[in-house]
């Protein structure tokens, strides 16, 4: 790994380590108002040209986590946002305080360790292209940052996609928020061993273990994993008729926690007080409505796929891709992601005239 690459990411750790400690002392909202208004004004015209949009621009709900020759490919155009290679060193250093500031301490060694694996694919695969880039990842701001309006983020690249809106000042989604791993587990030289999304795996394995023959008939919805996770990077998460799995209903009490574990390493990447509302969902939903499924063996490196579901969000996890060494996990939230019904459910209510006008 090259030496910037190693000063960037520890000086990223120092960072998140502070903000971790101002979270303590404030709340998320305003430590992301300020540390995104720090960085907006820090932008020259030119840049902001490429981060600000208007909060109600098409690409707000465009989100992808290909690489960049992928997307554009993929829409027609490329990636919005200003990336690392973009930036003064400044600039850097208040575009990694507004990604710490949107994270938990250990949400943010994880899109670290996602980050660094593009450095190991570059080395891997001796890229010249500039293909796999530790400093492709774009920083976008939609609205005007504010402690009582309506504006967003999102911090994107490859493997990682995070989305952010708030209304009023307040976080009232931060969803879809997607991190995948190339390679899932590295295989060889001073890296090999690591997981990036290593308890992705390993609760979820641990719980489907744990299920006798007659919930297994259940939960296993599929004997082959599916190619990538059913959602892909649909604005909208969809899923129609797809089996339910294993409801938690039909789960022991040690197979519940296991479930409520697994559901926590999702939300915890966010900051407590975040990731405890993501907990109340799951623990509001009635157990006969919150499912598992899985697809695939259930043997480590063999190819897998799961989910869980309830009436308000949805996470995936897939790992087929590449030899069974590549995958994706993404929280959705099903009438939430991008803020939108919340949003709806305020205009309706607040501004009828504005809905009206806009027909």
């Amino acid at each position: 790994m090259t030496k910037p690459t190693t000063f960037r990411l520890c000086a990223l750790a120092v960072c998140a380590l502070a903000l971790v400690a101002a979270h303590h002392r404030t709340r998320t909202e305003t430590v992301l108002y300020e540390t995104a208004t720090r960085f907006v004004n820090s932008l020259t015209e030119e840049q902001r040209a490429k981060v600000v949009y208007d909060f109600s621009h098409q690409t707000r709900t465009v989100w992808h986590f290909f690489p960049d020759s992928a997307f554009a490919r993929e829409y027609g155009y490329a990636r919005k946002g200003v990336n690392y290679k973009g930036m003064a060193p400044e600039q850097r250093r208040l575009a990694d305080a507004l990604l710490a500031a949107g994270l938990s301490q250990a949400g943010f060694a994880k899109v670290m360790a996602v980050q660094t694996l593009e450095e190991i694919l570059r080395v891997l695969e001796k890229d010249t292209t500039g293909n796999r880039d530790i400093d492709k990842y774009y920083f976008s701001v939609f609205g005007k940052p504010s402690h009582e309006g309506t504006w967003g983020f999102r911090v994107e690249g490859h493997h990682i996609s995070l989305n952010f809106t708030f209304k009023e000042g307040h976080l009232v989604s931060a969803s879809p928020t997607f991190l995948g791993a190339n390679p899932h587990r590295v295989l060889a030289g001073r890296y090999q061993g690591m997981r990036a999304l290593a308890k992705e795996e390993d609760l979820a394995r641990a719980l489907v273990r744990s299920l006798n023959a007659r919930q297994l008939g259940k939960a296993v919805v599929a004997e082959t994993a599916y190619p990538d996770v059913l959602t892909k990077a649909d604005s909208r998460a969809k899923l129609e008729g797809q089996p339910s799995g294993l409801a938690a209903s039909e789960m022991t009490a040690a197979q519940v926690n296991r479930l409520m574990a697994l559901i926590g390493e999702y939300a915890n990447i966010l900051p407590d007080e975040v990731a405890e509302r993501r907990m109340q969902k799951a623990r509001k939903t009635p157990s006969d409505q919150l499912f598992f499924a899985w697809a695939g063996s259930v043997k480590p490196g063999a190819g897998d796929y799961y989910r869980v579901q309830a009436p308000s969000f949805l996470i995936e996890y897939d790992n087929t891709q590449n030899n069974n060494n590549h995958s994706h996990s993404v929280w959705r939230d099903f009438d939430g992601d991008f803020g939108r019904d919340v949003l709806a459910w305020h205009y309706r209510l607040h501004h009828p005239m504005q809905l009206a006008g806009a027909r």
